[in-house]
This record gives C-alpha cells, sequence and structure tokens, in this order.
C-alpha cells in the first residue's frame, strides 16, 4: 500500500494544479511527512522548508512555471518546488555528489530558471528576467521568493530601488522572523511595524476589489482613490517602505493558508505591475521540535553523523576569552552568530558583540571603522561569504593597514552545500592583497596562537580554518621550525616532502603512512601562508640536493594558490620534480568516487602516484 495518497500521483506541476483545494491541502500533510521523514535521514534544511508548503503549492497553482519564471533566494527553501516537479526520487541521494543538490540548480532541471546559494540575490536576478520579458513583448511573470532575513541584505535595496513599477514581476516577501539566527536590525523592525498593520491592509483589499468591480469607470475611480488613500493612510499608518518605492503592496497574510495565498497571488498577478506580497510563516510548521527551536532544524546533519567540536566553536571560545582581558576586542558577524560560534560571546559580552544582518560588505567597513578608533575587531565570516566582500578588503581595510582580524570559517570544500559553498578562493585573493597576514591553523592550539597573535598584529589578519575537529596529535608529531614545522629531523630531511597546511595535513599523515617503508618522505606544514618570503625560505631549509619530489599539497584553487606562489619562491636543485595538487579550473569535479578529495585531485591516491 502506498504510504502518500495525493504525492505518489505528482509527476509535475501540473498534476498540482489539476488537485481539488482538499487534496491540495491533503498533499500538504503528506509533503510536511515525507519532509520530516527523510530529511533527518539525509541532511538538509527542514525548519525553513516546513514553513513553505503551502507557498510553493500555491505559487504553482496560480502560475505556469516554467514558463513564468520562479526565482527562490538562497534556494534552501525549494524543497516542496522540487518533490513537485519530478525530483522526488531524487531526494534519497540529497546533497550528496552524484544526487540532487540542495539548493536551486539551473543544470537539474527546467524548472530552477536561476541559481542560489547565497542569500540577497533573487530581487535583482527576478528583475532582469522581467526586463527581459519585457524587452521580448512576452506576458510571462517573474516571482522572486525571499525570507526577511534576506531582506536585510544590501543587495535586496539595491534592487527595489532600480525596479521599474510596470513589470509582471512578483516579490514574496515570506516573514518568518528567522535567517538562520534571529534577524536583527532597522529593516527587521519595518517588517514588524508593516505586519501590525494587518487591519488597515485587510480593509485595502476589500475596498479595492469592490471599486474595481464598478463597471465603466472602476479602474479610473480606483486610480483616483489610491492617490487620495495614500495621503491619508501616510498621516494615519505612517509610509509603506515599498509603496514609496513605487511597488504595490498585498498583505501581510498568513503564508501557511493555502487558500488565501493562492487568492492574493491571484490578485497580485492580476495587477499586472511590480507588486510585494507580504506572507507570514511559521518555520518549522508541523514538527514541534523545530517550531520551538528553528535555529537548531534550520540545517540538519545526516542520521548518525554528530557534530564534534569544530573550530568555529573552538575560535568563539578563544575570542571570548581574548575579549574578557582586552577591552577592545569586538565580535562582528553577518547574520551567522551560531554558525560562526559566537553564541557564547553575544551571551558574555553583548554590549561588544555586533550582528549587522546579511550585509558582508558593510561588515568589513563596519570593522575597519572600529580599528580606526582604536578597537580590535573580529569578523567571523564563511568563506564563501567574504567573497562579497572583496573590495572592502582592499580599499577599506589593507590600504589603510588598520588591525581587522577575519575569522575565515568554512575554508575547504562544502561536501554538503556544494559550490555555491566551497571555501576554494579566499587563499588566491588574500595572498593578492599587501599588508595582510595569512594563518592556516591545523589544530586547536595553531588556532589559539593565531588568534593570539592577531590581537597585537598592526596590520589585517586572516585566519582560514574548515569545517572540521581538533587533530591534537599535530602538537606530538610536527615540531616547530621558524615559521614551518615537520614530522621529521631537520638534519636528516627526507627526498620527498610533502608540503601543506589546513585540514589537508589528514591527507598527508595517510599517503605518508602508505609509502612508508617504500619511499622516504616527511611533511613539511606550514602554520601561515603570507608574508610568503619567509615561509618559502623556511621550506628551502629541508631542500637538498638530494631532494628528489616536493608536493605541494592545499585544499584551494591552483591558479593563484600557494603552491603556485611559495612554489615560484623556492629555488630547487636540478633534478628535483615540484607537483602542487590543488583544485584545478572548476567549480565542481565531474567525478564521483565517494572520495570527494580524490574527486578534485587532491587526495591520498594523488599524493602517492606523485611521489612513486
Amino acid at each position: 500500500m502506498n504510504r502518500y495518497v495525493i504525492l505518489d500521483r505528482i509527476n509535475s506541476p501540473a498534476d498540482v494544479k489539476n488537485l481539488t483545494p482538499q487534496e491540495a491541502d491533503l498533499l500538504a500533510e503528506e509533503i510536511r511527512d515525507f519532509l520530516i521523514t527523510n530529511i533527518p535521514v539525509t541532511g538538509g534544511h527542514l525548519a525553513s522548508n516546513l514553513g513553505t508548503v503551502e507557498l510553493t503549492l500555491a505559487l504553482h497553482r496560480v502560475f505556469g512555471f516554467p514558463t513564468d519564471h520562479l526565482i527562490f533566494d538562497v534556494g534552501h527553501q525549494c524543497y516542496t518546488h522540487k518533490l513537485i516537479t519530478g525530483r522526488r526520487e531524487g531526494f534519497s541521494g540529497l546533497r550528496k555528489r552524484g544526487g540532487i543538490s540542495g539548493f536551486t540548480k539551473m543544470s537539474e532541471s527546467e524548472y530552477d530558471c536561476f541559481g542560489a546559494g547565497h542569500s540577497s540575490t533573487s530581487v535583482s536576478a527576478a528583475i532582469g528576467f522581467a526586463e527581459a520579458e519585457r524587452l521580448k513583448g512576452s506576458d510571462a511573470y517573474t516571482v522572486a521568493v525571499l525570507g526577511d532575513g534576506a531582506f536585510t541584505g544590501g543587495m535586496v535595496h539595491e534592487a527595489l530601488n532600480n525596479c521599474r513599477p510596470d513589470l509582471r514581476l512578483i516579490i514574496i516577501l515570506n516573514e518568518n522572523e528567522m535567517s538562520i539566527s534571529k534577524n536583527t536590525g532597522a529593516f527587521a523592525d519595518l517588517i514588524a511595524k508593516i505586519r501590525a498593520s494587518e487591519g488597515y491592509y485587510n480593509t485595502k483589499r476589500r475596498t479595492v476589489r469592490f471599486v474595481l468591480k464598478i463597471p465603466f469607470v472602476g479602474r479610473k475611480l480606483f486610480r483616483l482613490i489610491r492617490g487620495i488613500k495614500k495621503s491619508v493612510k501616510d498621516r494615519v499608518f505612517g509610509s509603506n517602505y515599498f509603496e514609496d518605492l513605487g511597488l504595490y503592496y498585498l498583505g501581510p497574510v498568513d503564508g501557511n493558508d493555502r487558500v488565501r495565498v493562492e487568492r492574493l497571488l491571484r490578485e497580485a498577478k492580476a495587477a499586472r505591475q511590480s507588486t510585494v506580497v507580504h506572507i507570514k510563516t511559521v518555520k518549522g510548521k508541523g514538527y514541534a521540535p523545530a517550531e520551538e527551536n528553528p535555529g537548531k532544524y534550520h540545517s540538519v546533519r545526516p542520521a548518525g553523523q554528530e557534530r564534534e567540536r569544530n573550530f568555529s566553536l573552538e575560535a568563539g571560545d578563544i575570542l571570548t576569552g581574548m575579549a574578557k582581558a582586552d577591552s577592545r576586542i569586538c565580535a562582528v558577524t553577518a547574520a551567522m552568530a551560531a554558525g560562526t560560534g559566537l553564541e557564547g560571546f553575544r551571551g558574555a559580552i553583548p554590549e561588544r558583540f555586533f550582528d549587522v544582518g546579511i550585509a558582508e560588505e558593510h561588515a568589513l567597513t563596519f570593522s575597519a571603522g572600529l580599528a580606526a578608533d582604536g578597537m580590535r575587531p573580529f569578523f567571523a565570516v564563511y568563506s564563501s561569504f567574504l567573497q562579497r566582500g572583496y573590495d572592502n578588503l582592499i580599499h577599506d581595510i589593507a590600504l589603510q593597514k588598520l588591525p581587522v582580524t577575519v575569522l575565515v570559517d568554512r575554508a575547504g570544500l562544502s561536501f554538503g552545500d556544494g559550490p555555491t559553498h566551497h571555501g576554494i578562493f579566499d587563499v588566491p585573493f588574500l595572498l593578492g592583497i599587501p599588508q595582510f597576514r595569512i594563518f592556516t591553523p591545523s589544530c586547536f592550539d595553531s588556532l589559539k596562537r593565531a588568534m593570539e597573535s592577531a590581537r597585537t598584529a598592526d596590520s589585517p589578519v586572516a585566519i582560514r580554518y574548515p569545517d572540521s575537529g581538533d587533530i591534537p596529535e599535530i602538537n606530538n608529531l610536527f615540531t616547530p621550525y621558524d615559521t614551518v614545522r615537520t614530522d621529521f629531523q631537520p638534519d636528516n630531511p627526507p627526498e620527498n616532502l610533502i608540503i601543506t597546511y589546513g585540514r589537508s595535513v589528514r591527507t598527508a599523515l595517510e599517503a605518508e603512512r602508505l609509502l612508508s617503508g617504500k619511499a622516504g618522505c616527511g611533511i613539511v606544514l606550514l602554520e601561515s601562508l603570507k608574508p610568503c618570503r619567509p615561509v618559502a625560505d623556511g621550506i628551502m631549509r629541508f631542500i637538498t640536493d638530494g631532494t628528489e619530489n616536493v608536493v605541494f599539497l592545499e585544499e584551494g584553487m591552483k591558479n593563484g594558490g600557494a603552491g603556485m606562489v611559495i612554489g615560484d619562491m623556492l629555488d630547487l636543485p636540478s633534478g628535483c620534480r615540484y607537483t602542487h595538487l590543488a583544485i584545478d579550473d572548476i567549480f565542481d569535479s565531474p567525478l564521483c568516487t565517494g572520495e570527494v578529495f580524490t574527486d578534485f585531485g587532491i587526495g591520498v591516491s594523488d599524493v602517492v602516484s606523485s611521489i612513486t
């Protein structure tokens, strides 16, 4: 007997359109059951998807995708969309290599018209689609779905400022008061203020429907009343941000009430102008633990995979301890307090904790301002999100030689989230910025040393670390010599050297074990990459006329990577072969062997074959 009466019949959005209202509501219940049953097994974003089931069904019942265009901001809340667009069978491989992505992805389905992974991009992309359809003379609609967390991102407001009022564009503002952590800032307060005016907007909707039904003069009367209404409304209720930008505004409405959402979407569609539809959903809807703690269930790990104490938590605790002893230290995050391990700092020293919202550019320049006035800011940010602030790193921090420390979290490959979240570009772009020092700790002890060095530095510092746990044996295995550490005696270096840093030391150690007895091999572990010349000089100490192979292994891009920059500084003897194992000019590997590092050419077997 099939478990799902309705879901088992759904192969495309056309099947959803043909459902009766009762069947559509039953489908929503079945989808929730599917998500609650399957996502804790595979891992993935749970709470946000539970909150958007009715919205997604309503969208597919009202619009004609893919002729119309549907763009999800971030894309992590697209699971219902994927379930009803023919990808249900792929959920067993959700967020696994070779399986379906946890985000929208253009190469995966014609229904994913625009890829995502980072926040606050949907409105810009949607306006681009809507303008393209206008230029083509098309009647197609473009719909962007974004949460109120994404609304704190400055890119959304740049896009709204550029939005003409006569586009067939509908922006769904899904308010659940969360991004990953609790939303903060003036725009979060603005959304709450708009929501508080719900009585006014309910009255407005009823009046609009009545006036438009008046024969012959309904639309002219509507435009006249609309002008008068705005002046009166501004006096009584205050201005509405969206209407002040020239956008038509509908809402707020219960986003978990499919019937009401469909009604509002049809009204927005009939308006034939750029419209904001404001809905209010419950993150984690239908699953009590997720409703009570949506942050915890924002993203769940696969069954049986326990979260180890990682570098993020350790960095947060170290920073909190440092800040208790140094009143200049401040912690800055861009809506990622939990992910970057700063919740403890927030609780212990709230007056020096700053969550600036999803605004990495602002976070960096804000940190520069703190530093210029004598404070010691530490900005914790995922490597992939730091990409957004490249100009700020150069113009506002490095050029002025300000002592800002960037804690570059999630450095290296992202096993679940995929290419949008790979932290593999930061080393090349940081190596190219003057003034920056770059630390690459491989264990918690070296992380603490790096953070203490950053506290007293007179220039900007980047400390990059992966989403993994401690390797406590590093201190016993490796002895420090000037700028590097080795697992061999410096007066008797082996003929084959593996140079590496960060998480790649695990790969190097395993390769060294496999090579034992076959070839003399040793590891040079780098705890910093820049300044580069002292690092290169430290490596040269162990390169002799008898050195046969030097393999530089790194979990980052080859072009512009440390192995390229530092490798060029090495004066290798004649006959010594230099191999740079890094990620080639690709975002993702087409291979799927089950060993992700091997897929990217930086696995144990790659190291071994470079030496034997």
